[in-house]
């Protein structure tokens, strides 16, 4: 029998831990499995590009539980986004990139393939699942759940996530000691997010919940209200920055300093439709997702507040890359393996899906059905969590 790996979308910290743990799964069954990786997602498997796992490989598996990102490399293609395909010489003209990786699966004897991304990335593997039904060839799908937004419908906790967040907050744990290089200091974290607010809410959560854990000195400034957050905006939150520029100057003038969580995703379309009535063209990824990093939602928000707030100085630093690039933390590993070996499972059995806490069955560890898949899950802002740090910010 044979298995192949494949990762796709931006990395997480879960990527090459899950192909260890998978691999790990397969060898507690007692049995020998061929396996391959297909190189940079769904790339590799558009232009054959793979790497055998060696005995090597399969006797080492436990390195890959140390690192971040993923050994076998991740791309962002769109099966389905023919032109895209074309323009980056993936396919020729007139080929069908669903029908090319389909050939390749089926040249390449794969009876098992292992996707872990998010609800694209399993989505497009549901649909190789059905061309190759059509051919006749039974091809098992057993994805994994990678997304850092943690925004996969009807999955609760998407893997990599929590890392994500853990590290975002370490991240401003040192960024905030900025408000100490000049007087009215306005700083703005900005934490990947495109749809869901969960990393920049759970993220912010994390950092104030590290506050308490500080010993403070006030007779020389430096306080707990100088260190905290004074506001988060997310996507699932709309945003009055009248209302806000009012709150955030008085804040100003008491500590001298503002300190902002924003998701990339917060007020987005406000942003878009300004930059667009300019003239201005928004780029956008082969999945039709505008291109954030582009954009700069950071400094719009600067723009917007820094001249209100009478700021002496504006820091925006983004977390994104070095929050997606750690290794993942206790928590999600021990999600991961639960999940691995779920997925192993059900994968000898022949049953396609992806593995996941399902919340639509009291968040049971199943395999989900891939048509039960969907993208753009909302944070739930009436979370108890977060609605306690709202009112502790003086946001509510």
């Amino acid at each position: 029998m044979k298995i192949a790996f494949l990762t796709s979308g931006g990395i997480a910290p879960c990527l090459s831990a899950s192909i260890g743990y998978l691999i790990e799964s397969y060898i507690n069954t007692g049995k020998k499995y061929e396996m391959i990786g297909y190189l940079n997602g769904y790339k590799g498997l558009l232009t054959g590009q793979s790497i055998s796992f060696n005995e090597n490989v399969k006797l080492n598996y436990r390195v890959l539980l140390n690192f971040g990102g993923s050994p076998i490399g991740n791309s962002r293609v769109k099966l389905t986004n023919i032109e895209d395909c074309i323009k980056n010489g993936f396919i020729q003209s007139g080929e069908n990139p669903l029908q090319k990786a389909a050939l390749q699966l089926i040249k390449d004897k794969v009876d098992i393939l292992h996707t872990i991304g998010g609800d694209d990335t399993n989505t497009t593997a549901a649909d190789l699942v059905k061309y190759l039904e059509e051919k006749n060839y039974k091809l098992t799908v057993v994805g994994l759940p990678k997304t850092i937004d943690n925004d996969v419908i009807p999955i609760k906790q998407s893997l990599g996530a929590w890392t994500a967040a853990e590290q975002s907050a370490n991240f401003f744990k040192n960024i905030v000691n900025e408000n100490t290089t000049s007087s009215r200091n306005l700083i703005i974290h900005e934490v990947m997010g495109r749809n869901c607010g969960w990393l920049t809410a759970y993220s912010a959560y994390l950092y104030q919940k590290s506050l308490k854990e500080k010993t403070f000195l006030p007779d020389i400034l430096v306080s707990s209200n100088r260190w905290s957050i004074h506001a988060i905006y997310i996507p699932e939150i709309k945003i009055d920055l009248d209302l806000e520029v009012r709150r955030l100057k008085k804040i100003m003038e008491k500590n001298d300093c503002v300190n902002i969580f924003l998701s990339e995703g917060a007020g987005i379309s406000t942003i878009i439709s300004e930059i667009e009535s300019e003239g201005t063209k928004v780029k956008r990824d082969a999945f039709g997702h505008v291109r954030l990093d582009e954009i700069n939602p950071g400094k719009w928000y600067s723009k917007k507040l820094g001249k209100s707030l009478k700021a002496d100085k504006i820091l925006i630093q983004k977390s994104g890359y070095f929050a997606r690039s750690s290794s993942p933390n206790k928590k999600d590993l021990d999600l991961i393996k639960k999940s691995s070996g779920l997925a192993v499972k059900n994968a000898l059995k022949k049953n396609s899906g992806v593995i996941g806490q399902d919340e639509e069955n009291n968040n049971k560890l199943s395999c989900i059905k891939f048509n039960r898949i969907k993208g753009h899950k909302q944070f739930n802002v009436n979370s108890k969590w977060f609605n306690t740090l709202l009112n502790e910010i003086g946001q509510k």
